[in-house]
């Protein structure tokens, strides 16, 4: 496996440590539906969130703003939707973003909640 790969694995278990510190409870990881998936899927009381993690080893590679394009929101909120009606939840719903930047061993972690707004006719919030 690539070593970015690995980076990325690692990347999302700092994370799901993360999100469970912050009182999260982790209710799935790389979650898949078809090409589509979802890196974590966690709970707080009264909402779902579905959250996309991006993993770099160097912040001089990695620009933020263009890490998650619109294609990527179109393909997480259809993902998200599917859940939702795989489950059959009747939680709110939430799509936020949580970058790992650095090595596994030293991470600088940025959570950015309810990051990202999907567009209104892709998305039906609440089943």
């Amino acid at each position: 496996m690539a070593l970015h790969n690995l980076f990325g694995i690692e990347g999302e278990r700092i994370a799901r440590e993360f999100l469970m510190k912050q009182g999260m409870i982790v209710r799935e990881s790389n979650w898949r539906i078809g090409h589509l998936e979802i890196d974590i899927i966690a709970e707080t009381p009264g909402r779902l969130h579905i959250v996309e993690v991006k993993s770099r080893s160097s912040e001089e590679t990695f620009d933020p703003a263009t890490a998650i394009n619109d294609k990527k929101i179109r393909n997480l909120v259809a993902a998200g939707n599917a859940y939702i009606n795989y489950v059959k939840t009747n939680l709110e719903v939430q799509f936020d973003v949580l970058f790992i930047i650095g090595s596994p061993d030293n991470p600088k972690i940025e959570f950015f909640p309810d990051a990202i707004m999907p567009p209104l006719k892709t998305y039906n919030g609440r089943i």
